[in-house]
């Protein structure tokens, strides 16, 4: 079975055709084979589409593309031979709300209900739905088509996990509870730990690291999502590029107040100008502050990154308690993948659980291939830790094969 994978993000469109063999959706990372593999990266403005595949090489090209839905357009547009061959569609989804706690396939009311919890995800689920929309205007509104969501792994969290400490009856009214998301990222990594060392999700605690411009950490106990950084928005939680993560609540009354302004103005703040841009006053690109911080001993960016890593050690410790102790640590996403300096200052200092590093796997472990992984703990660390690249197409293909075959729907 032939599945275009189409992954949206808050200003790129990550695309993947993988063809399915029969029995290969109950695989974990490694599913299918791609056939092409690309990105339209620039969303907004003038934007970049880039592919690599079996026949096409690698190639470049640019144009102004203002939206999501004109992103798949000009991906349909410049691949109508192989898109013919597609039998079907998963979509990432960022936030399924309550509404949803599995994959489902796409009709109009599954389409509503998506739009109706985009306020929970402003950054992210418009451009999913015009991701969609975009599909559905080549494809038809009757090809097959799934929404894969975030929040969906993070369903089995327990209430006590689950819950906000505040009144019932207005937490049952307006939905508002810890959601949690970069599930299809956090099950990728778990998924690949039980490839790469053999050793089934079962009996496993799992502690992952979803490092990115975006960025959460989940704890995972026999293949199960039972807490994770990320709440009733993307906001909660860690450092990240341009998001606060955690603060005192009172915070946002007081800005709004002082400032001046309303509500919703605080929150853009929030999602938009703060974390490592916010800290650091130039950059949200990790990489633009190690340089700051290494050639120019900029104090800001020094700030800004020993938060980071201080904000994620303290999770780490945390869900060591959560989970009784762990039996690996993974690091995934742009930053967990390709920092080695980054994935060492988060580890520092906690040998007193077992967990550390061998400099020079460490540093050997940059850029591996999605479907690979590697050691970056010494052999006989009491806790390890691993390098497991982020693979969202591969799970997202894998759910969508599934739910075809089970015939899932809206409420299912």
């Amino acid at each position: 079975m032939r599945i275009l994978v189409l992954n949206s993000g808050s200003s790129s469109l990550k695309f993947k055709v993988i063809d399915v063999a029969a029995g290969e959706a109950n695989l974990g990372n490694g599913l299918g084979r791609p056939v092409v593999r690309g990105a339209v990266n620039g969303i907004g403005g003038s934007a970049n589409l880039c592919l690599a595949g079996d026949d096409e090489g690698v190639s470049g090209l640019q144009r102004v593309v203002p939206d999501h839905e004109q992103a798949v357009r000009w991906f349909f547009e410049r691949l109508p031979s192989l898109l013919v061959q597609v039998e079907a569609v998963g979509h990432r989804v960022v936030h399924g709300g309550d509404q949803f706690d599995r994959s489902v396939r796409i009709d109009a009311d599954v389409l509503k209900e998506i739009g109706r919890v985009s306020e929970l995800a402003p950054l992210h689920n418009p451009k999913c739905l015009a991701a969609i929309q975009g599909a559905q205007t080549f494809l038809g509104t009757n090809f097959p088509m799934v929404a894969v969501f975030d929040t969906t792994f993070h369903r089995t969290m327990p209430a006590y996990a689950s819950n906000y400490a505040i009144p019932g009856e207005l937490a049952a009214r307006h939905g508002i509870r810890r959601y949690g998301f970069h599930g299809i990222a956090h099950a990728s990594m778990a998924a690949g730990y039980s490839t790469f060392t053999g050793k089934p999700l079962g009996a496993a605690r799992l502690i992952t690291l979803h490092l990115g411009n975006g960025c959460s950490i989940a704890a995972i106990q026999g293949g199960r999502s039972v807490d994770t950084s990320m709440g009733f928005t993307p906001l909660e939680g860690l450092v990240m590029g341009t998001r606060s993560g955690d603060l005192d609540p009172a915070i946002i009354g007081h800005l709004a107040r002082r400032e001046g302004v309303n509500v919703n103005e605080v929150e853009r703040w929030l999602n938009q100008r703060s974390g490592l841009l916010g800290v650091s006053g130039s950059s949200h690109d990790m990489r633009d502050l190690l340089a700051a911080a290494q050639e120019r001993q900029d104090p800001c960016a020094i700030l800004a990154i020993d938060m980071f890593c201080y904000r994620a050690r303290k999770y780490v410790g945390a869900y060591l308690a959560a989970l009784g102790g762990a039996d690996a640590v993974i690091f995934g996403g742009g930053i967990g993948e390709q920092a080695p300096v980054i994935r060492a200052r988060i580890c520092a200092g906690m040998d007193w659980c077992g967990l550390v590093l061998d400099p020079s796997r460490n540093a050997a472990a940059s850029d591996i291939a999605a479907g690979g992984a590697a050691r970056i703990s010494f052999d006989d660390a009491a806790l390890p830790a691993y390098v497991i690249p982020v693979d969202e197409e591969t799970w997202i293909a894998r759910e969508t094969v599934r739910c075809l075959r089970a015939g899932t729907r809206v409420g299912g």
